[in-house]
């Protein structure tokens, strides 16, 4: 949980910095999103390779492994932010490897927790892994947001890269966890069709993955548009930092809703809160009023919480662990595969028909797609644990 939290706190200072980094360079909102979507990318085409690593090795290891090419990668990021002025090409470049080194842990996170926790524990576990979290989420990006206004981004990137070395070193300490070994030799194809035989056999399942995949598209445009606005409209970095957090306060709402909540049909509550995501969207496109606009990234990061915590905990008790980190890449593949297009486009819409009009027409697509999970039976009627 330690190391996780940590690595949280600084993927969330990251959030506010990479594009500040940007927009200090004279970046437009395209180039943001290009600079995001250069980041999304390789992270999206090792989430496949990373869950078979994954499953077939130790997942202390990949995880250990991620956070050092990752303080490597934002290291030199944030030292040459510090010490020069780095073209916008090479900020995405240094981001993609970054985000390269999370396509490989993210798999590796989701399959790791039921590895040390019994299975009528992972609710509670999760429910505290995402309270943890949301620490992170509230302050690294109000760190961040005050140290762009008053350093630069490259100090706040420079936090982010020593929070990977705290999370490796921490997660070398783990005990408990085994190397994992195949019972029958497979090559890594084979390892691939047995995951996405087990992904594409619960309809639920790629349900909701098809929901998060559409609500990532979406919801790029807050992250694209949202820093622009901040710096034209609501006083720069120190105010996309305030909103960030906003979200972050969310999920600490969200996190310990997790923690308490036990429904029956975990999907369907799911399903109820997904439309909450669009609020912030929704505040962008009626106001420049920077309290009103907390407000609806703090309902939007209530309802991410809420609805992953309660998603990963259903696919861990649903989803045999031996496939756990396969099904996983699939899914955490599935949920962003959109999400660079989403980060590229929603700067050129907004330059065709305008700012307010794009987040309107985002906040409208992101709740029709989300008000959609509730038409699916196996997503309203799911029990909380398999029948076996």
């Amino acid at each position: 949980f330690a190391a996780q939290a940590i690595s949280m706190f600084g993927d969330r200072m990251v959030t506010v910095a990479l594009a500040f980094a940007v927009i200090e360079l004279g970046g437009t909102a395209t180039q943001v999103g290009a600079v995001l979507a250069m980041r999304a990318l390789p992270l999206i085409a090792c989430l496949l390779i990373g869950g078979v690593v994954a499953d077939r090795t130790s997942r202390r290891i990949v995880l250990v492994s991620a956070d050092l090419v990752r303080l490597v990668s934002q290291g030199t990021l944030a030292a040459w932010l510090i010490l020069g002025r780095p073209s916008v090409l090479v900020i995405g470049l240094l981001a993609g490897v970054t985000g390269a080194g999370s396509g490989f842990a993210a798999p590796a996170t989701t399959g790791l927790l039921p590895e040390v926790i019994a299975p009528e524990q992972l609710a509670e576990a999760n429910g505290l892994r995402a309270t943890a979290f949301s620490g992170g989420e509230l302050l690294g990006p109000l760190l961040s947001g005050v140290l762009v206004a008053a350093a630069g981004p490259g100090w706040a990137l420079g936090i982010d890269a020593l929070t990977f070395a705290a999370s490796a070193a921490l997660l070398v300490g783990l005990r408990g966890v085994t190397r994992r070994r195949p019972d029958v030799p497979a090559t890594f194809l084979t390892d691939l069709r047995e995951g996405w035989s087990a992904f594409r056999s619960r309809r639920w399942l790629w349900s909701f993955v098809l929901w998060a995949s559409l609500g990532n598209l979406f919801f790029g445009a807050y992250k694209v548009l949202g820093p622009v606005i901040a710096h034209r409209s609501l006083g720069g970095a120190a105010a996309w930092g305030l909103l960030v957090s906003a979200m972050g306060a969310g999920t600490i709402v969200g996190g310990i809703l997790a923690l308490r909540l036990r429904p029956r049909r975990p999907m369907l509550v799911v399903a109820a809160t997904a439309p909450l995501v669009a609020a912030p969207l929704l505040a962008l496109a009626v106001t420049r009023w920077l309290a009103l606009i907390a407000v609806g990234a703090l309902l939007a990061g209530l309802g991410m919480m809420l609805g992953n915590t309660l998603w990963e905990t259903t696919l861990q008790r649903h989803v045999p662990a031996e496939s756990l980190s396969r099904v996983s890449s699939y899914d955490w593949f599935g949920s962003l595969a959109l999400d660079p297009i989403g980060l590229a486009v929603w700067g050129p819409i907004a330059g065709a028909i305008g700012i307010d009009a794009a987040l309107w027409t985002a906040a409208g697509l992101l709740v029709a797609a989300a008000l959609s999970l509730l038409l699916v039976p196996e997503i309203r009627r799911l029990p909380a644990f398999p029948a076996s």
